[in-house]
């Protein structure tokens, strides 16, 4: 598919992505007033659905009409998500059957409930459509442009959000400022142990699409502030922006992570700058959110070892994450290999080339057209 084509069907993926961060706002802070399936809230969410759906639905059917039949009509990348579209639908009347005879779940039972997991899962598969065509985008080479790149960032930094949503109960990003400083200053507070708990997780959350993306490019300046941009959305939207020094110490950490992609150059041929920049990014991203914590929550917490060592732990997490990504180094990306055309004879030659005449009556070697 086109840049174009891509970034409109992430652009739709967005509103999307917003449309649940309202609903999600909804449900926080407007609880007693959610007595029905039918509010503004999912107005907004299920008009996203539509929005998205229509217009993956309507590539393929551009390709029918011109021609192409079957699986052939489904655009490289967007097949998950097509099957997902009638899956999403299927998922949103049960939550309103749901909704309707079990009643609106008011607390941690929204995170749980079956419907609502069969939504997030599909509402993923949906929304990370322009990461597949892209990643399988033969104009991509090792070190795509911040613009031909957007779409992947958008989708994949929607998706962690929509991660980090159902896993509320442990999100850092939700922490305010005053409140990280009281739980890291007693060893009696049961808190302490709480933030320490949903920092290591939140940490892989947010760490792991990067990882990912860093894994297959070399990603220009500014992939990884985009990302962290977009996945402190949803946290801000559940605590209504309280929080907002903490979600912009995660901005700023993607900025440092770019910066660290710049200075080691980490990618999948290079695996010890992949696993440094691994281990440095997560050790920086959470030396800031404690850093500016105590700079807007009163001080430096009181419990030495625990506003030390965090960073630390999660520098190490990283490292080990980094790892079990790339436990080995693999060759240069297969896009910057000149594109290969397999004739009808079974044999491969280079895009642009001509290909070999047959010799009359020759018949192609069934052997050789399977590995072609």
């Amino acid at each position: 598919m086109s840049l174009r084509t891509d970034l409109v069907t992430a652009l739709l993926g967005v509103w999307f992505g917003v449309g649940l961060m309202i609903d999600a706002w909804a449900h926080t802070n407007l609880d007693a007033k959610l007595e029905t399936f039918f509010t503004p809230w999912h107005a907004a969410f299920y008009s996203g659905f539509a929005a998205v759906s229509s217009w993956i639905i309507w590539q393929v059917w551009r390709n029918v009409r011109a021609g192409r039949q079957g699986l052939a009509a489904v655009p490289m990348g967007y097949l998950a998500g097509l099957v997902a579209i009638p899956a999403f639908a299927a998922f949103g009347f049960a939550d309103m059957m749901w909704h309707t005879f079990l009643g609106i779940e008011r607390t941690i039972d929204i995170l749980f409930s079956p419907s609502h997991l069969g939504l997030i899962t599909t509402m993923l598969l949906i929304i990370t459509t322009p990461v597949r065509s892209v990643w399988n985008a033969h104009d991509m080479g090792a070190r795509p442009s911040l613009g031909r790149l957007l779409p992947a960032l958008i989708g994949l930094a929607f998706a962690t959000t929509l991660v980090s949503l159902f896993l509320s109960y442990g999100d850092a990003l939700q922490w305010r400022a005053v409140r990280i400083v009281e739980a890291f200053s007693n060893l009696d507070d049961p808190g302490a142990d709480r933030l320490a708990t949903t920092l290591a997780l939140t940490n892989i959350v947010l760490l792991a699409p990067v990882l990912l993306l860093v894994r297959r490019w070399r990603l220009p300046f500014g992939s990884v502030s985009v990302m962290y941009a977009v996945a402190v959305l949803m946290p801000g939207a559940q605590t209504a922006f309280e929080n907002l020094s903490i979600l912009l110490a995660i901005v700023a950490a993607g900025v440092v992570s770019d910066l660290l992609i710049q200075w080691l150059r980490p990618s999948g041929a290079r695996r010890s700058a992949y696993w440094a920049f691994a281990g440095l990014s997560a050790f920086a991203t959470w030396s800031l959110y404690i850093g500016v914590a105590s700079a807007t929550g009163g001080g430096l917490p009181g419990v030495t070892e625990l506003w030390t060592g965090a960073p630390i732990v999660a520098g190490l997490l990283g490292l080990a994450l980094g790892a079990l990504f790339l436990p080995n180094a693999v060759t240069p990306a297969a896009a910057e290999a000149s594109p290969v055309v397999v004739t009808p004879a079974g044999a491969t030659v280079p895009a642009g080339a001509s290909a070999p005449v047959e010799a009359a009556g020759a018949v192609p070697d069934p052997v050789d057209a399977d590995k072609a």
